[in-house]
């Protein structure tokens, strides 16, 4: 796979990337039932990522104990790739909680820095809860993350959000941001093509449609966008993901 650049960022990214919530998390998800992997079998995956070409690691606090488990794992590996976690969500005790304030911000990416055994983070998004609105309008989320990319611990920033609308209006400050596309929904479409003009990085979501469309349908219909940067993929079978990059060395 040929490494993408990441918008204007001046990082580069495998086509691929992987999304790390089945490593913590298998409660209240759109995934079915499966077993979280153990440790063992997490090294077994993660260093066989690594050694597959894929750069870009995406995680959460949302993603139960996803961040430590990598961190604990790929620390001694940390200048191999890009790693991207969220603000604003938290999943304990099988809820999820939301908080947007700027305490809230700086009091969870330093718990990431610390479950993810690193100085920096290389993107870092707001992780929304549907209310896309009230986030940008009602609180200083944006403006906190600002702040602390100026200060070096973020190189970059943006927004993992719901509303196309909405998320159009944040092509004007985010580095980077994290969109829902695939065959079965193309409603971000508009999105893909004004990031372009822009500079703004895309990282695709929910490019399988939650496991609905099988990857030889889904990766060409994504990576065929020039906007497109990476398609996260979440899994914890190391075959899928020699096959989803297979599949996507053939698109650059």
């Amino acid at each position: 796979m040929l490494a993408r650049p990441l918008g204007r960022t001046g990082m580069n990214v495998s086509p691929i990337g992987f999304g790390g919530v089945k490593l913590g998390r298998n409660q209240k998800t759109q995934y079915g039932d499966f077993e979280i992997p153990s440790q063992r079998e997490a090294e077994e995956l993660l260093f066989g990522i690594l050694d597959l070409g894929i750069n870009l690691i995406d995680t959460a606090p949302a993603y139960g104990q996803s961040e430590e488990r990598i961190g604990s794992i790929l620390a001694k590996r940390r200048n191999e790739f890009i790693l991207t976690t969220k603000v604003g969500e938290r999943f304990e005790a099988g809820q999820s909680s939301y908080d947007f304030n700027a305490a809230a911000i700086r009091q969870s990416l330093q718990e990431s820095l610390r479950r993810l055994r690193t100085e920096h983070l290389d993107v870092v998004l707001v992780h929304s809860h549907g209310r896309d609105d009230e986030i940008l309008n009602q609180t200083d989320a944006i403006e906190t993350l600002a702040r602390l990319r100026d200060e070096g611990c973020i190189r970059a920033i943006g927004f993992s959000g719901k509303i196309l609308e909405q998320e159009m209006r944040c092509l004007d400050w985010a580095d980077v941001m994290m969109v829902t596309y695939h065959t079965n929904d193309t409603s971000h479409r508009p999105l893909l093509e004004q990031a372009d003009r822009q500079g703004v990085g895309i990282l695709i979501k929910k490019g399988l449609d939650s496991g609905r469309l099988a990857p030889e349908q889904a990766i060409p219909s994504v990576l065929t966008h020039p906007s497109v940067s990476s398609m996260v993929i979440g899994g914890i079978r190391l075959d899928h993901f020699s096959e989803n990059c297979r599949l996507a060395a053939q698109f650059g």
